[in-house]
């Protein structure tokens, strides 16, 4: 399982563990050992005193002479009788617990006679003391020290990390123009990502181009047909024809200005934002509203739809006029292919406008779908590629307007799109 934790935050971890786990290891070490070679030489200086005391002092007949602190018993003298604490205890070295006090005791058997040294730990135990305070004291600084060190390697080692996240997630980073990651970095690990950054971004850059490119050349080589065919239905309209032929030319026509206002959309979709010319605001959210009103009207009307225009506020906004049209067209024409029966409404506000229909409506779990390319509703009618609303999200991404999409307690669905005016 991945660690969550931030990357600087795991080293910092990572660091303080293993200072913990080796200074832990030393320390236990440290104070075993001393534990061990003191037991070892209080075992070899009591059984040095305990020979002493056995031929030079009982053995002549005169009393041990031993420190305050150490004290002698045999089972042989009654004078020196073992008392019951000490009766059972094994030949050698031996430590005793008596209440608050603790003993080191040596036994040691001869000719079935059992002999023993007692001493007080006092002295041992105030040095161990020391010792435990000494090897604490250096534990707990070792653990603050690899903290201190934890923390300004971390942001050693995470500062030219960051500093490439920031580069790369630049915007500006997919121009054309923008210099290569690679150089400000030495070639260790960081320097190979950086390389593989350029790379990526390199062929991201050329994508970018490719496409823009692309919509930009098959945009421009539309408007000349599609100028053609304006032309030719403008002329056949001066001719005497029948209502049904010319009813086919409107059609034609109708469908050659959708195809000029989406080639221009294109148009100015391909162009750079740089390009201030491609983003004129010149149009007011009323006025769009009145020619997408005239336009849809009557062909909603002529499905015995219940279209109307509501007008809840004033806006005094300016907007690109291309941008608006095709965002309310494809609004309204995805309502129109929507809705069999009942109303369609394009209610316009303070900064905002709304596509209401009584159609179907759109499941929940379909709301974030639908915006993306290729997605028709669950209810599709038609050839459409369902790249309408895709072109819309688009739109507004590009303008900075926000969409959203939810249904109505009737039935149906709104479409709510909110505006950014360029004024």
């Amino acid at each position: 399982m991945v660690s969550k934790q931030p990357f600087a935050r795991r080293i910092l971890l990572a660091f303080v563990l293993m200072t913990v786990m080796v200074s832990g290891i030393f320390s236990i070490g440290i104070v075993a050992v001393v534990h061990f070679v003191e037991e070892h030489l209080v075992s070899e200086e009591l059984q040095r005193e305990l020979n002493t005391v056995l031929h030079q002092d009982i053995n002549r007949g005169r009393p041990p002479r031993l420190d305050s602190s150490t004290r002698f018993f045999a089972s042989s003298h009654s004078e020196y009788a073992i008392p019951e604490q000490y009766a059972n205890l094994e030949e050698g070295f031996n430590e005793v617990v008596d209440g608050n006090e603790a003993f080191y005791v040596y036994v040691q058997e001869i000719n079935n006679q059992t002999y023993l040294l007692v001493q007080e730990q006092h002295e041992f135990e105030a040095r161990e003391q020391v010792l435990f305070d000494v090897v604490l004291a250096g534990f707990l600084l070792t653990i603050a020290a690899a903290w201190g060190l934890g923390l300004v390697m971390a942001r050693k080692v995470m500062a030219p990390i960051s500093r490439l996240a920031q580069q790369v997630r630049h915007r500006d980073q997919l121009h054309s123009l923008a210099p290569p990651l690679a150089p400000d970095y030495p070639d260790d690990e960081i320097g190979q990502l950086a390389a593989a950054f350029d790379s990526t971004l390199g062929q991201v850059r050329q994508s970018l181009e490719r496409e823009r490119l692309f919509t930009s050349d098959v945009s421009h080589e539309l408007r000349t047909p599609l100028m053609i065919i304006a032309t030719s239905c403008e002329l056949l309209a001066e001719v005497k024809l029948e209502q049904r032929e010319r009813v086919q030319i409107e059609r034609i026509d109708r469908a050659c200005e959708e195809m000029r206002e989406l080639v221009q959309t294109f148009l100015q979709l391909a162009r750079d934002k740089a390009n201030e010319t491609a983003f004129v605001a010149s149009s007011s959210l009323a006025k769009v509203a009145t020619e997408q009103a005239e336009r849809w009207g009557p062909m909603l009307r002529e499905k015995k739809l219940d279209f109307q225009c509501i007008e809840e506020g004033t806006d005094d906004g300016r907007y690109n006029p291309t941008f608006l049209n095709a965002v309310m067209a494809n609004l309204l024409r995805n309502a129109l292919h929507y809705t069999e029966r009942g109303f369609v409404r394009l209610v316009i506000g303070s900064g905002e406008f709304r596509v209401e229909d009584s159609g179907s409506g759109i499941p929940f779990e379909q709301h974030e779908q639908i915006f993306q390319p290729f997605v028709r509703g669950t209810q599709a009618r038609g050839d459409g590629l369902g790249l309408g609303l895709s072109l819309v999200k688009r739109i507004c991404s590009k303008q900075g307007w926000t969409i959203s999409v939810q249904n109505l307690p009737g039935g149906g669905a709104c479409f709510s799109v909110t505006l950014k005016s360029v004024v």
